[in-house]
């Protein structure tokens, strides 16, 4: 293969998986590779897949990659908990999108309205059409704020004491509420199900007890966490450990509760519990991490599973149905049974990269295996985290295990979230530069 061409000898092999050649970059309605969304995913894999065919001495044409977005602005999202906890304005976390673009990868500035497969192709909401050799969904996940009656009310109202880290537009209403409260309830919750970072919901709760803690508040602040979930984490070693904290700390603790509603005008929320019972609770500020689930524009796809998320296998990223083999996803928007990280992506990436380099350059995916690594930055305080890592069944791979035990808070993981993090982001990480725990240096397989 040179500069990106599919050799005549590789067409047939191309054509068993549902590859299509490419005849040049000036028609832009046909790409080489096309990335759906430019969030932490799509930019990472994007310069990733580029910056592997030059290392291998076969180089992308300029324009052959491309990323599908219409959004007007790229963000931090984990930066948000950072802004909620009154360490970082939020006007750090975000920045024009097409600046993250670099020259070389074309952007189609629209979102996507369907997908079809069999013809290596999708259509945007403009109606437009564009053809790839290799898709790759990198589409994110849908934040349902009007699964909570009166949620969206609330946090329009300045008074409500409602507010959310899930948002560029609310996650200063946080602080703003969290330094405000000088005395009553302050609940903080997590629904059911799937969520951007599982651990965000109580990170924020653990900052306002520690800012309630340093001002004298705590004798006059009650702090309570209703989750749906049975536990405090999923990884039972990082969940002793927080459970532990919660009883140390005094939050009180009530599980497999979901809100349901909020009357923002009497400050009260209604949670159902696992039994079905509904329960009203007081609140004077309420901290909400709404309901999540997939795209509308995937749920409704022929490349998705019952559930939603893009069906793809758990260890190459590469989609399940042979007929799709051209075809991979990374992500919030994938069905990889893992958390839903900036973490977890950094993970995701190099493997993907690779095995997409692989199928157009021999046809097949090579040994790179994804081992569901994923990180969770635990804040539970000002200068300390839980640095909570594992990979798919649950279980902990920890990197600094042998300096740190990590169920136990420290300055030098709080400084790795607060500082090093959004560094390596924004310098490195959508640039594919960053791999995670391989920090600079690409994996190789």
């Amino acid at each position: 293969m040179s500069h990106g061409i599919l050799s005549t000898a590789r067409l047939g092999v191309r054509r068993q998986i549902g590859i299509r050649s490419v005849s040049t970059i000036n028609d832009r309605n046909k790409f080489k590779i096309l990335v759906v969304g430019g969030g932490s995913g799509g930019l990472s894999v994007a310069n990733q897949i580029y910056d592997r065919f030059k290392a291998a001495g076969k180089p992308l044409n300029k324009g052959d990659v491309a990323i599908v977005d219409g959004a007007e602005h790229h963000y931090y999202q984990p930066g948000w908990t950072l802004v909620g906890a009154g360490l970082r304005p939020k006007s750090d976390f975000r920045r024009p999108f097409e600046s993250q673009v670099p020259n070389h990868i074309t952007h189609v500035a629209e979102n996507v309205q369907s997908f079809s497969p069999t013809s290596s192709s999708i259509t945007t909401t403009s109606g437009r059409g564009l053809s790839y050799d290799i898709l790759v969904v990198a589409a994110g996940l849908q934040i349902n704020w009007d699964g909570i009656h009166g949620l969206s009310e609330a946090l329009a109202n300045p008074a409500s004491g409602v507010s959310s880290i899930y948002s560029y537009a609310t996650c200063d209403k946080v602080w703003d509420d969290v330094e405000g409260l000088r005395s009553g309830n302050a609940i903080f919750t997590q629904p059911t199900g799937v969520v951007k970072c599982a651990g965000a919901p109580q990170k924020i709760m653990w900052m306002a007890w520690d800012r309630y803690r340093r001002t004298g508040r705590t004798e006059n602040v009650n702090v309570d966490f209703y989750t749906g979930m049975p536990t405090m984490f999923s990884v039972k070693k990082y969940s002793d450990a927080l459970d532990a904290l919660r009883v140390q700390r005094g939050v009180g603790s009530y599980f497999q509760h979901n809100l349901t509603s909020i009357d923002s005008v009497n400050h009260k929320a209604q949670f159902k519990n696992a039994d079905g019972a509904l329960l009203d609770v007081d609140y004077t500020i309420l901290h909400v991490t709404p309901p999540m689930g997939p795209l509308d524009f995937l749920q409704n796809s022929p490349i998705v599973d019952t559930a939603g998320w893009v069906q793809v296998d758990k260890s190459t990223l590469r989609h399940v149905n042979p007929q799709f083999g051209n075809i991979f996803a990374l992500g919030d928007c994938s069905s990889l049974p893992t958390s839903k990280t900036a973490a977890a992506i950094t993970a995701q990436a190099p493997v993907l990269t690779e095995n997409v380099f692989s199928v157009i350059d021999t046809g097949d995916v090579s040994n790179a295996i994804y081992d569901g690594y994923t990180s969770c930055p635990l804040l539970t305080g000002y200068g300390e985290l839980m640095l909570a890592e594992f990979k798919y069944g649950l279980q902990p791979k920890e990197s600094f295990s042998g300096f740190f035990d990590q169920t136990k808070s420290n300055r030098f993981f709080y400084h790795l979230k607060k500082d090093l993090f959004p560094t390596a982001y924004w310098n490195y990480m959508v640039r594919g530069k960053w791999f995670g725990t391989q920090g600079l240096s690409r994996p190789s397989w």
